[in-house]
């Protein structure tokens, strides 16, 4: 029966047929009318015209190297054009990038492997890409793969006759059901081998697998997981299940997906019909500045693309059909798709936002307690909400929905709002603590049954009825949404404000805010420098916490790296966790202290029995750490908590910001302590290396000693 499936999932329109079946009673002018057909499936460049020859002649897929130095897009990939890109194509170059620490050569890698794509397969760049950034479709659309490990692991036991128990051990052992599963294949002997996946055929099979619910759809997914098994060669079957599961664990950022795609363009033209050789490396004749210039245009242009539309299904068609710099044109603002939002710089008192807003009008807006959410209005009249993080949580808000219509003029037709959500008291009036908020549930919600009450308090509207507003002044885009909006007592509000350059007035604002249960004020430039800029943490928009006045003026949002074994009390548990922050320069997560304060045994028990299964068996190429002090146990990225500490210290073990403070020594925390787990942000947007350097410069003491703050915007690109 597994044969019949196999048969049924192997694309017959596929051309890649390396270890295929001979045939009997092939005769000697069937081979050479073959080898004429081959000849005619793949474009080489010859005297400077396209010519029809087969790529890579003489390469086999496992040879594949996108790594190579003076790639040729065509004579160096190993199929042909028009021809299905096979999965072992990509898999080959997860592998040199698994293996490489250099930032710089994994984009290099990357985007030879896009350059090979759109040359000869270009309609399955999309695929190419969520595949890199394990994705099946837009983050905001919520379509996800993660298999359960159980689940993988029967499917390679019954793939690969072996027992289930076996492979649990090997798990164990290694730590990567990834790896153990390329071994069991490896070592697993076929009567027959099933034609080749490709890239277009396995995500195809992965979105219908992730489509699949009810009560029989795991033994479904099962099936079709094995389907593609059996067919697997060399290190396929090691990043099939790495994504089924949903981590490749080869540490490619989206920041670097997106680099290679502005390389790949940039070097090799996206948008021509025939290729030559100028066209198949646009860079070769100019020197390396204008080239570095002209690769940083094109990235500038995608990702700040991407940053108003975090879609690849809009982005890539109109880079392949009319280049990068249709994009800003083709590619608008539009509802129902998210943007990264504005982000605030810290700072530690009144009087330091008066010394950076001099010569400048601007607002103090209080700062609550609550959940960002971005409230978008299509034109059809369906609402959006959406997270920080760009996570979909309109289910999580019907009664937001049901609401929105009380709240709108009814020339709205269609917009897109920046505010707050918090939990709200009916009887008493007030906000209440963000941890009452986090106590609701997450997805479908059924208004009827909701027990946590919620105002939305509206600060800013980036898009109204058809036009973007990002580029107009904050003074504008206030003036329009009060003119288009009303507060509904309890429901909806304008975030509390107040314009004033009196230094005493301001500090009162603060005091207010402070006993009306909020976090304490936002400070955001009125006219100069005043528009609203997606993605950037910007110092045009300043946020002053009540808790940021006796220490360094910030909590820290922190991955976990490394536990360590308890001891006495904290017996079965992790007593301590090795924390890092980002550095996404380099792409990589440097140590910045070791924690074991703030927790509750409570916290202690969740947090163990989670990362217990995130556990690793050693340090990813891309931690940076003292290899003198080494946790008991290394754990995959995957959580983010907000931390307070007492100050920040110059540090010869951790690796935070090293060689942006002192050449050859980290950044440490004193006296760190656990305040939550930071659910709406992933690992990437954890606080950075440059963040803490700065922190560190903005402490009295290191200003005493005549160190300036070198304050830099920190944004997505």
């Amino acid at each position: 029966m597994l044969v019949d499936k196999i048969h049924l999932f192997s694309s017959e329109d596929s051309k890649v047929n390396s270890n295929k079946r001979k045939n009997p009673f092939t005769t000697e002018n069937d081979k050479k009318s073959t080898q004429i057909n081959k000849k005619l499936l793949a474009p080489n460049v010859q005297n400077n015209e396209l010519k029809m020859t087969t790529p890579g002649e003489g390469k086999k897929g496992a040879d594949y190297n996108p790594a190579k130095k003076n790639y040729h897009p065509i004579n160096d990939a190993f199929w042909g054009f028009s021809e299905k890109v096979p999965y072992l194509a990509i898999c080959r170059t997860f592998e040199l990038i698994e293996n490489e620490s250099s930032r710089l050569k994994i984009i290099d890698i990357l985007s030879n492997f896009f350059r090979s794509v759109i040359v000869l397969s270009k309609n399955e760049l999309i695929s190419c890409i969520y595949l890199c950034l394990n994705q099946l479709a837009p983050a905001y659309e919520g379509v996800e793969l993660g298999i359960a490990e159980t689940y993988l692991m029967k499917a390679v036991a019954q793939s690969t006759g072996r027992e289930l128990s076996k492979i649990k051990h090997d798990v164990q052992k290694e730590g990567d059901l990834g790896i153990v599963a390329e071994k069991s294949r490896t070592n697993q002997k076929m009567m027959f081998q099933p034609s080749a996946l490709t890239i277009d055929g396995v995500f195809s099979k992965l979105k219908s697998i992730a489509s699949l619910s009810g009560q029989s759809s795991m033994n479904k997914k099962v099936d079709m997981i094995q389907m593609m098994f059996v067919a697997c060669r060399h290190s396929e079957a090691r990043f099939l299940i790495r994504s089924l599961a949903g981590k490749l664990r080869i540490g490619l950022a989206e920041q670097s997906v997106l680099q290679a795609l502005a390389q790949a363009c940039a070097m090799t033209s996206p948008n021509v019909q025939k290729y030559s050789n100028e066209n198949l490396n646009q860079l070769s004749n100019l020197n390396e500045v204008t080239a570095k210039s002209k690769i940083e245009e094109l990235s500038l242009l995608i990702k700040e693309t991407y940053c108003r539309c975090p879609n690849y299904d809009k982005l890539i068609p109109i880079i392949l059909s009319d280049g990068v710099h249709a994009l800003e044109e083709k590619c608008k603002m539009t509802p129902g798709v998210p943007l990264k939002p504005m982000l605030a710089m810290p700072t530690k008192g009144v009087f330091e936002i008066f010394e950076r807003f001099e010569g400048h009008d601007f607002t103090c807006e209080w700062k609550y307690d609550g959940e960002r959410a971005q409230i978008h209005i299509d034109d059809s009249g369906k609402v959006f909400i959406y997270s920080r993080n760009s996570e979909n949580n309109t289910s999580k808000y019907p009664d937001i929905i049901s609401r929105i219509n009380k709240v709108k003029h009814s020339v709205v037709k269609s917009c897109i709002l920046d505010c707050e959500v918090v939990a709200w008291d009916k009887k008493t009036q007030n906000i209440l603590p963000f941890q009452v908020l986090t106590t609701r549930k997450r997805k479908d919600v059924i208004e009827a049954d909701i027990q946590i009450e919620v105002c939305v308090y509206m600060f800013d509207i980036l898009y109204l009825n058809g036009k973007s507003l990002i580029k107009e002044p904050f003074l504008e885009r206030r003036r329009l949404l009060y003119e288009n909006f009303i507060e509904v007592e309890g429901e909806w509000k304008f975030a509390t404000k107040l314009d004033s350059n009196d230094i005493e007035v301001v500090q009162l604002f603060l005091d207010e805010a402070v006993k009306g249960n909020c976090e304490g004020l936002m400070v955001k430039t009125l006219k100069n420098q005043a528009t609203y800029e997606i993605a950037k943490r910007s110092k045009n928009w300043l946020k002053l916490k009540k808790d940021y006045l006796s220490n360094i003026g910030d909590s820290l949002d922190l991955v976990v790296i490394g536990g360590y074994i308890g001891k006495g009390k904290r017996t079965g548990t992790y007593g301590g966790f090795l924390l890092a922050c980002y550095d996404n320069e380099n792409e990589e997560f440097q140590t910045v202290c070791k924690i074991g304060t703030g927790f509750s045994d409570e916290d202690l028990i969740n947090h163990s029995n989670l990362l217990k299964q995130h556990i690793i068996n050693e340090p990813k190429h891309y931690f940076r750490f003292d290899m003198n002090h080494k946790p008991d146990d290394w754990f995959e990225p995957v959580q983010v908590w907000e931390i307070k500490c007492a100050d920040l210290s110059i540090s010869p073990v951790y690796k935070a910001a090293l060689g942006i403070v002192d050449s050859e020594k980290g950044i440490s925390l004193r006296f760190p302590r656990y305040i939550r787990v930071r659910e709406d942000k992933s690992i990437e947007d954890s606080t950075t290396a440059q963040q803490i350097a700065d922190m560190y410069y903005n402490q009295d003491q290191i200003k005493n000693q005549e160190q300036s703050m070198k304050i830099i915007e920190e944004d997505f690109y």
